[in-house]
């Protein structure tokens, strides 16, 4: 097993908040054999609640796998937040800068080629499905693993948003609710493999992505989405969010 320097940040983070969510949460994690033990690769979970990357990197952290996400920009601006960001080595996305973007996906492949595990949630925000289900994806995590010729891992996860649904500000912490982590096997992108990276291209590795993602969840909930999948290139956040909230 590849040994993976732990930042200073995550442990002092760590020493605080873990044992609040060993009490707080029971975990349910499968799949952990489909964690590559040797370098680096991407990590796709779909994201189902502001407290996902908390109870992921959790599970990060109990893997000794250093939590790395690729994570909105305005986040590094928050006083305290954006101090303790940098120095976990997270990894800002630049939405408003034309060609920003283009470098926070240099600087994921980077560490990705250095051995280190980068997590990128493909719709780029909570999902808005009604019923928790995954939207389309952004092609960010395809592009990454594509670039590099690394592994792309599947997570989905499902139980964060027993305890804060999107979009809501008052957590539910009782009864304690279960956080279910399923780890699936690399996604075969051999068909997308030596290609030009083309929108084509990209959108169709994508969509194998969330097919999975949505897959894995049915798996777990014992049925299948009844709607058609949200498309995260069409989303209106305010009428969207007042939506869920009512």
């Amino acid at each position: 097993m590849q040994h993976r320097p732990m930042p200073r940040a995550i442990w002092g983070f760590a020493f605080i908040v873990r044992p609040w969510l060993m009490m707080l949460t029971k975990r349910d994690w499968q799949g952990l054999e489909n964690l590559p033990a040797e370098g680096g690769y991407v990590l796709a979970p779909n994201h189902v609640s502001h407290l996902d990357p908390i109870l992921l990197g959790h599970f990060l952290y109990d893997q000794d796998l250093p939590p790395r996400f690729l994570a909105k920009d305005t986040l590094f601006g928050v006083p305290g937040l954006g101090r303790l960001m940098r120095a976990a080595r997270q990894i800002p996305v630049y939405r408003t800068e034309p060609g920003a973007a283009a470098e926070s996906v240099r600087d994921a492949c980077a560490a990705v080629e250095a051995g280190e595990v980068v997590t990128v949630y493909p719709e780029g925000t909570i999902t808005r499905d009604p019923l928790g289900w995954p939207m389309t994806g952004r092609t960010g995590a395809v592009r990454i693993a594509l670039m590099t010729g690394r592994p792309l891992i599947p997570l989905m996860q499902s139980g964060a948003q027993e305890i804060l649904w999107p979009y809501t500000k008052m957590p539910k912490l009782i009864p304690r609710k279960t956080i279910h982590v399923r780890v699936g096997p690399a996604l075969d992108l051999s068909e997308f493999t030596g290609q030009p990276l083309t929108d084509e291209v990209l959108h169709g590795a994508t969509e194998r992505l969330m097919d999975t993602l949505t897959a894995m969840m049915a798996e777990l909930r014992g049925e299948l989405p009844t709607g058609p999948r949200i498309d995260v290139r069409t989303l209106r956040s305010r009428a969207t969010n007042q939506s869920l909230e009512g």
